[in-house]
Formats: structure tokens, sequence, C-alpha cells
């Protein structure tokens, strides 16, 4: 199944962001929100792939644009990942039952377990605007992000 394309309504969703709280999609409705499916925490791709997200934060916050990014890894693992790569964004557990939201957008590798490399931009009112899928080994970096940010209604 591809990934989700621009027009289609973002999935809801509630997901830990730690191990005792829960993050729902609509919760963050009224603003753009960017969600990053990458793989794994701990592999050399996806760190460097989220130190790129940390080092725009800035960027993201002249569009009120929140960034929060989701693997099938437990929020334990999330919460360990996060302080030692220093993230000052949420990361969302999709761990149990594994991988069901990264299914609803089209972003989960069956044959792996892991969620694929993808990026959604969602307008205030929750619809997708843009997404891509990258390589599992080739970060994608941040430019089409800022891009689909750059071109929401302001």
């Amino acid at each position: 199944m591809p990934i989700l394309t621009a027009g289609t309504t973002a999935p809801e969703f509630r997901l830990h962001v730690t191990p005792d709280q829960k993050l729902s999609l609509s919760e963050l409705r009224g603003k753009p929100v960017v969600l990053a499916f990458y793989p794994a925490d701990w592999s050399p791709v996806c760190g460097d792939e989220l130190s790129v997200f940390n080092e725009i934060l800035p960027e993201l916050l002249k569009y009120s644009a929140e960034l929060v990014a989701i693997s099938v890894d437990g929020a334990w693992c999330h919460d360990a990942f996060a302080k030692h790569k220093h993230l000052h964004f949420s990361l969302l557990s999709d761990f149990e039952p594994k991988g069901d939201t990264a299914r609803a957008y089209g972003s989960y590798r069956e044959a792996d377990g892991v969620c694929e490399r993808a990026l959604f931009v969602l307008d205030k009112n929750g619809v997708i605007t843009w997404s891509y899928c990258s390589p599992v080994a080739v970060s994608p970096g941040a430019d089409g992000i800022l891009k689909a940010l750059e071109a929401l209604p302001k």
C-alpha cells in the first residue's frame, strides 16, 4: 500500500509520548503538523535524520508547526534515545498494537516490521498537504517539509 497523499484527511491516532502519557492527533488541531515516520531508534540513518529535524525546529516554529516522529520502538526506548540525541520534539511509540498507525498512513514495512521513512505535512485541519517516502537507507532531509509549510495558506 502506498503512503497517503495530499488531500487525504490524516487518520487519528493516540500513541504513547512517554511511558505514562499519550498524545492524539486531534490534540494538535489548529496548527500545522509534521509527521515523520522512521524505522528505528539507534540506527545511524534515523539518528542523523532526527538530528536534522531537531536543527530545523526554529524554522518550523515560524510556521507554528508541531513536529512529531513515530516509530514502532517502545516509549522507554524513545525516552533514552531522545535524551541521548538531545531531541526537543516528541517521539511517539507505535509499539502496540505494533505498527497500527503506520499501517493507517501506508508507511509500515510488513516484511521488516518497522516504519517506512515517510514524511507528512498536515494543515491546521488535519488534512495532508504533502507526503514523501524516502528509501529506508536514505535520510530525506528537510527541504520538502519547509517548502510544504511555506505553501500552506496563511
